[in-house]
């Protein structure tokens, strides 16, 4: 199966059924089909060649749903870029993949001559806006109007079909391979994980489109020939005007999000009985939110998925029935779920040795979902990939019936609002300041974002900084969301005998009498 098959699907047997509708643009499957084939060409003429890397930098929309479908059609691989990052970032994951043709769209069209300047592979960009096309852009509207539609290149398997960067141990995001395999076996998966009726149903797509999780949504969506409601970005009114007035059955949320529309102040006011089903995940999710949102929305059934970029994304799902009131509730609800059907879960040791239910050690998986590997990193792809299996880097432990339970991080991340935060690249950011001597960067707890990231510093001795000063010398370095959003300051740093870093003994204030060190 390639994952532009449902497209051949839908043009044959719902031609005439809405596809794709953001704003005032709504499209069927025929005419959604018809674009996507234009653009797959268009790129074609641009000059990419067979696996060659696009990237896209814009908010959500039917174009970014094109750009996903035409990129493969062509032959091409996605690179969608986080639109969060500040030029620097983009440009390295750019030029780490030499990706020589960016789609952008209005918000971004500002930031090309700065990537121009800073990227070595950048050579079209493609401007996706709806204004007149800025000078030196292509304009992606003539370009489908121009270019006659080709045959899907029917790309398959093992074939890569895009590269999505997550933050870096080291302090660089890393490119993680998903092939057409792992990403449509894995939305098949889901699908199957959390069954849904497809009769009368209607998706929304509130999650960024440039996360693995967003473009998840799109893919099982359109493979279920399911109509998909595109926002722009994720803002609780429109999403409760969009649930209103679409009928949306089915949705998908991380906590964060949740929290924003259950308390918006007009959340009363709207008709949401429509919403048949409300996932959520990227995050760990408080138990009294969970309880708040089910109060909220009381004709709706919850399901909770569990995964990472590296799995395409999904890995173990908690499906509605274990959320329903019962003898297990409370202790299945602090579970992540049970593996989903083509994957396997086990917890090991240091040595990779599986432990007994129980135990706590390291979450690993395998399956035909696992990525293929990092981008020209072998090294970081054969220590996360030893052995056959994903190291999640994610500390749990597994139940006698196989429910999964994510109870700390083994590697040094931080989940912030459902966005991966590496340390490294945090603390490399704060090594730039001639004030700092050392500092060591921990995720705490945080009622908004589940997990804020927080700054440990130690000064040289008689020089000055201030909190203020160290959060906006970092926004020249890395995306707002990576900043510390809290900083404080030491005379030193715990240090083992052998002087590594025991970062340990800061977080365990932060997490003391939690059952879970994660937020």
């Amino acid at each position: 199966m390639f994952l532009t098959q449902a497209l051949h699907k839908g043009r044959r047997e719902k031609a005439r059924a809405t596809a794709v509708v953001c704003g005032d643009t709504r499209l069927d499957y025929r005419a959604f089909t018809e674009r996507v084939a234009r653009l797959g060409a268009a790129l074609k003429q641009l000059g990419m060649a067979r696996g060659d890397r696009v990237g896209m930098l814009s908010l959500n929309s039917h174009r970014f749903a094109e750009y996903f479908f035409g990129t493969w059609w062509g032959g091409g691989v996605i690179n969608p870029v986080n639109i969060r990052w500040n030029p620097k970032e983009v440009a390295y994951s750019l030029d780490d993949c030499d990706t020589r043709i960016l789609l952008v769209d209005d918000l971004f069209a500002p930031m090309v001559p700065a990537l121009r300047g800073l990227s070595k592979s950048l050579r079209t960009v493609v401007y996706c806006g709806n204004g007149p096309v800025p000078e030196g852009m292509a304009g992606y509207e003539a370009l489908l109007a121009a270019t006659d539609p080709i045959d899907d290149a029917e790309h398959s398997g093992d074939e890569l079909a895009a590269i999505m960067y997550t933050g870096g141990t080291t302090g660089q995001p890393k490119g993680v391979m998903l092939t057409h395999g792992s990403l449509c076996i894995n939305a098949l998966g889901t699908v199957a994980a959390l069954p849904r009726d497809t009769q009368d149903a209607v998706a929304i797509v509130a999650a960024p489109m440039f996360h693995v999780a967003g473009c998840g949504i799109a893919l099982q969506s359109v493979l279920r020939l399911v109509p998909m409601h595109v926002l722009p970005v994720f803002d609780e009114l429109a999403v409760l005007q969009t649930l209103q007035s679409a009928r949306v059955t089915e949705m998908f949320l991380v906590p964060t999000m949740i929290k924003r529309v259950v308390e918006h102040p007009r959340f009363s006011e709207f008709d949401l009985s429509a919403l048949r089903l409300l996932s959520y995940g990227a995050a760990p999710i408080d138990a009294a939110l969970l309880d708040q949102a089910m109060r909220a929305f009381p004709g709706t059934a919850f399901a909770q998925v569990y995964g990472m970029t590296e799995l395409s994304p999904v890995v173990t799902a908690l499906p509605p029935h274990c959320h329903l009131p019962g003898p297990d509730r409370e202790r299945l609800l602090r579970s992540a779920g049970t593996p989903i059907a083509i994957a396997e879960v086990r917890i090991v040791d240091g040595e990779d040795n599986e432990l007994p239910p129980g135990q706590v050690g390291e979450i690993v998986a395998r399956g035909p979902m696992v990525m293929k590997g990092y981008w020209n990193k072998p090294q970081e792809t054969e220590a996360a990939l030893r052995g056959g299996w994903m190291h999640t880097g994610d500390g749990g432990r597994m139940d006698e019936d196989g429910f999964v339970y994510v109870v700390d991080r083994m590697k040094d991340m931080i989940v912030s609002g459902g966005e991966n935060v590496y340390s490294a690249e945090v603390e490399n950011a704060i090594a730039q300041l001639p004030q700092v001597l050392m500092s060591a960067v921990i995720g705490v707890p945080d009622d908004t974002w589940g997990e804020r990231v927080h700054a440990v510093i130690v000064r040289r001795e008689g020089m000055a900084l201030e909190a203020e000063q160290v959060i906006a010398h970092c926004r020249d370095f890395i995306a707002s969301y990576k900043c510390p959003r809290s900083v404080e300051f030491r005379d030193a740093l715990p240090l083992s005998a052998a002087g590594k870093l025991q970062k340990f003994q800061l977080r365990e204030p932060f997490w003391a009498g939690r059952e879970r060190r994660v937020g």
